[in-house]
């Protein structure tokens, strides 16, 4: 069964990247957090925060990413439950985590 992704991502680029990732890896894109198999979601994204409690919460997974330069930031999403890598990371982690 096909895993429901949700993307929150403020730069276009990045959704697109990751929108790629999904469909090579045979995903749905989710529409929302109540139909999410997992979320990615952008450290610096409006309400990022409450937004991975609450996901995580669900007992789903969240990848966060950013900056590598955030430091503070990645290490809160951490804190709050989900996986957090910079940037870079991103797609070789989703990869692995839809596999």
């Amino acid at each position: 069964m096909a895993k429901k992704v949700l993307v929150v991502a403020r730069d276009m680029v990045f959704r697109a990247k990751l929108r790629g990732v999904i469909a090579s890896a045979a995903g749905e894109l989710a529409s929302d957090e109540a139909s999410c198999d997992l979320a990615v979601v952008e450290i610096e994204a409006a309400n990022w925060d409450i937004r991975i409690r609450k996901i995580v919460a669900r007992g789903t997974p969240v990848l966060a990413f950013g900056s590598h330069v955030r430091v503070d930031l990645l290490q809160a999403a951490r804190e709050a439950g989900a996986r957090a890598v910079p940037n870079s990371q991103v797609e070789s982690a989703l990869r692995e985590m839809l596999a």
